[in-house]
């Protein structure tokens, strides 16, 4: 063993006995259990939900596709030990004795749901129990809505094409039913060995393929590999939840973006408190390197010892601390088991890569510039102790720290724009700090002189040490903004989640309501006291040009080679509507209203803009739709923005009433009911039976469930992060303690009393953190601007409360662990204050 490894251990073992590395052992320890924690939590808790939600789609991984794909590729799915199921879905009429409906045909296999289950009811519009049984040959489970089309009752039978079906089960819901409640023709379920008996899917029908796939991740993303060079475009479409676009991909998107954002400032946080301690630690140890020097040890030795210690205290701060954190949320996992769906079995080996990661770029990075100012003191410190390191270079050291910051940010995000957007924050409110620096040492110089006080003495020390105050004024502002983005995020998240499903959230909703039947079911909704929502006129037309320029509209197979030419169209017929109301939840972004329309003028039409952008659609551009044998012409004249997150109907097209004064409409419209009025489905609709109900409460339900865990698990993220934040600030208050016991001796010999001096150190943090907290909420709005217009697709708004808020808390919460963490120092009377710093 050589010479340098000895004297590095001996000195790790004395300072270690000592207590001289608790401050940066804790420090690592606290970036490596916290990172730990958060992100082994974060994907437990990610790929619980995404599980959860891949009820929504039947399956882990789902393929969909316009003709029968190539069994090969089912086999191939086989050898990556994936399960697979098969759905086959077409509209079909369904007749019965006397009536006849438009049905949405489903033929699945035994198989089938691989996620979720198939609901059914006992009775008519009764209370759906899940079900592991599948639709038996020569028997369909049908929707209840069906019952009173076709007018048929449990047991009987109904025709399908050219097969006859006796009607077993009464079907309430299947996994993958979606939420489209334009498209909500009763659903029929039957067997994939009775779909060639009817023959409805010869030519000129319009088939639609599911396979579905689950099993590990690793091997769905092998499969892809070699399946994803034979997909073509335009038929095949491979998808998960995560390309779900509706409210539930949406949530779960979000809430996996929100526990990347709470792990990337647990990083930061982590970074902020090694670079604090590891200052602390190499500017007491001035004095030992000096005398090492002039012992004879030159500078290449001095550098191994340190370096080495550095080696012994990372690697034992990461084994503490994958310790720490593995425990933390594995009791964290535990007692959330009853509402939070997380398995202990799973095992994710990134967030520990990225925890063991994380330890070493800090503890190297951070200590870097410490540690050269440690190399470079000079053995004439020895004699002269206001002599300290040579190196001053402090743009070295906000470069070093900065690319380690952003390093880490971005190698564990892997998002660009998060990283950029809280890397660019956290420079904006440095700048803004070392300026407000500057402003307290001049108000410090006018307040720190006069008649003796606790405050005077407090704001003689802010100008005294006003490099040390600006680092901690930098740490601590950081560290609260830092808090108050997770804070705000969170707050604004949960709240939009809750008011997407409010109280009274329509589950039921009602289409095909022709003029006619209008007043009649008003009538009824107020008779039964059941509130509805407004009716929407609808009319289903074909989108088939842009300024007289045909786009590519594929309705059945035989169009399909004429839908591979010209411009990119919706590919399926859209929902038009009329009025001149604006509809809740969307807001013009761009043009006018159609309200300003004028006799004479063009018709006008308003369009949502993603739809917009995506087809290439500008303003003054003229759309015509096809009506049944109409031809109807509008000019886009506003883009609106829409809330898809609400459970009611929207549209991509909104058209003036005059554009369609003379088309029959069919209307549609929601209402609430309570499940304990589910009974009264049957008799509310009996007088409208040729209307299309659609019951959504079920996946209302399950959509609250999850939006629940979410926020659940939101709450303990907070939590998670608010105490990285706290050890930071403690941190950041042990740095100064060897300064401040040189004032306090000073002062004490000086015949201060001990009362003003404990009331000074307390107003100075307290000044401190005021200040922090008012630049923390000011820095806080930019990026919470720039997270949610730019990541989150949130409304961005001002949080002014927070700007009374965030200082208050600053002030009180620094000046508290100010007074917590030099409270021994205050404690101590002349004597013992000058022995400690002998």
């Amino acid at each position: 063993m050589s010479t340098v490894f000895q004297l590095a251990w001996r000195l790790f073992k004395h300072e270690a006995k000592r207590g001289e590395l608790t401050i940066i052992l804790l420090a690592i320890v606290l970036s490596v259990g916290s990172v730990l924690s958060l992100s082994l939590f974060s994907e437990r808790l990610q790929g619980a939900l995404t599980d959860r939600s891949a009820e929504f789609i039947a399956a882990d991984r789902q393929l969909r596709s316009r003709e029968v794909i190539d069994d090969a590729w089912i086999n191939k799915a086989s050898e990556y030990k994936l399960n697979t199921a098969y759905q086959v879905s077409t509209r079909s009429m369904v007749f019965g004795a006397e009536e006849l409906a438009l049905s949405d045909l489903r033929a699945v296999d035994t198989s089938y749901p691989l996620k979720g289950s198939i609901k059914v009811a006992k009775q008519v519009f009764g209370v759906p129990e899940e079900t592991t049984e599948s639709p038996q040959p020569g028997e369909v489970w049908i929707d209840s809505r069906l019952f009173q089309l076709v007018k048929v009752e449990l047991g009987g039978s109904i025709d399908i094409g050219d097969e006859s079906f006796k009607v077993t089960k009464v079907l309430s819901g299947i996994p993958d039913a979606g939420f489209s409640v334009f498209n909500a023709d009763p659903i029929v379920l039957m067997s994939t060995e009775d779909l060639e008996k009817t023959k409805v899917t010869g030519p000129g029908s319009r088939v639609s393929y599911k396979y579905y796939f689950t099993g590990d991740s690793g091997d769905l993303n092998d499969y892809y590999d070699w399946l994803r060079p034979q997909l073509n475009r335009e038929l095949h479409r491979w998808t998960s939840i995560e390309d779900d676009e509706s409210a539930i991909g949406r949530s779960i998107a979000r809430a996996e973006q929100f526990f990347l954002l709470a792990s990337l400032l647990a990083i930061v946080l982590a970074a902020v408190s090694i670079a604090v301690a590891a200052q602390r630690y190499s500017q007491r140890h001035f004095d030992p390197v000096a005398i090492m020097k002039t012992l004879g040890a030159g500078k290449a030795m001095v550098q191994r010892i340190y370096l080495l210690q550095i080696c012994f205290i990372t690697f034992l701060g990461i084994v503490l601390g994958i310790a720490a954190g593995f425990a933390l949320q594995q009791a964290v996992v535990s007692l959330l088991a009853d509402i939070v769906e997380v398995s202990l079995d799973i095992w994710h080996w990134r967030p520990l890569a990225i925890a063991v990661f994380t330890g070493v770029i800090c503890s190297v990075l951070f200590s870097l510039y410490p540690l050269l100012q440690l190399f470079s003191v000079p053995p004439l410190r020895v004699l002269r102790r206001d002599i300290d390191s040579t190196l001053s270079s402090k743009a070295l050291q906000f470069a070093t720290s900065g690319i380690a910051v952003f390093l880490l940010m971005w190698i564990y995000s892997q998002d660009l724009m998060i990283s950029s957007i809280l890397f660019v924050s956290g420079i904006i409110l440095v700048v803004l700090l070392l300026g407000v620096t500057h402003l307290l040492i001049m108000l410090g110089r006018k307040l720190g002189s006069g008649s003796m006080g606790s405050w005077t003495l407090a704001w003689a020390r802010i100008r005294r040490r006003a490099m040390g105050n600006s680092v901690q004024l930098i740490s601590f502002s950081i560290t609260i903004m830092l808090l108050l983005v997770v804070l705000v995020m969170r707050n604004d998240m949960v709240a939009q989640w809750r008011d997407q499903l409010p109280e009274g959230t329509p589950n039921y909703f009602v289409s095909n309501v022709t003029e006619g039947q209008r007043a009649g079911l008003e009538n009824q909704f107020a008779q039964n006291n059941v509130e509805s929502g407004d009716f929407f006129p609808v009319a289903r037309g074909r989108f088939v040009a842009i300024n007289d320029e045909k786009i590519r509209t594929e309705v059945t197979k035989e169009d399909q080679e004429v839908a591979d030419e010209g411009r990119q169209g919706l590919g399926r017929e859209a929902n038009l509507t009329w009025g001149t109301e604006l509809q809740m939840g969307n807001k013009i972004i761009e043009g006018e209203w159609l309200d300003s329309w004028q006799e004479g003028e063009p018709y006008p039409l308003s369009i949502e803009a993603e739809i917009a952008e995506r087809l290439d659609i500008k303003l003054d551009d003229e759309l015509t739709f096809n009506i049944g044998s109409e031809v109807i012409k509008a000019t886009v004249t506003s883009l609106r923005e829409v809330n898809w997150q609400t459970m009611q109907p929207n549209f991509f097209f909104v058209l003036h009433p005059k554009a369609l004064e003379n088309f029959s409409a069919t209307y549609i419209t929601s209402f609430n009911l309570d499940e304990s009025r589910k009974a009264e489905i049957t008799k509310l609709m009996a007088p409208f039976a040729s209307v299309t109900l659609f019951d959504v409460d079920a996946r209302i339900n399950q959509l609250r469930e999850i939006i629940d865990q979410v926020s659940m698990a939101v709450e303990f993220i907070l939590i998670l992060v608010l105490i990285a934040g706290a050890l930071v600030l403690i941190a950041q208050v042990q740095a100064s303690m060897d300064e401040r016991l040189q004032e306090l001796a000073i002062l004490r010999t000086l015949g201060a009393k001990g009362w003003m001096i404990r009331f000074s150190v307390i107003n100075e943090f307290i000044i401190i953190g005021l200040v922090a907290g008012l630049m923390a909420a000011i820095s806080n709005e930019f990026s919470l601007y720039m997270l949610q217009t730019k990541v989150f697709q949130m409304e961005a708004g001002l949080h002014l409360e927070y700007w009374i808020i965030a200082p208050l808390v600053g002030a009180l919460t620094v000046g508290l662990l100010g007074a917590i963490g030099c409270w021994r120092l205050l404690s101590l009377n002349t004597g013992e204050l000058l022995r400690k710093m002998v």
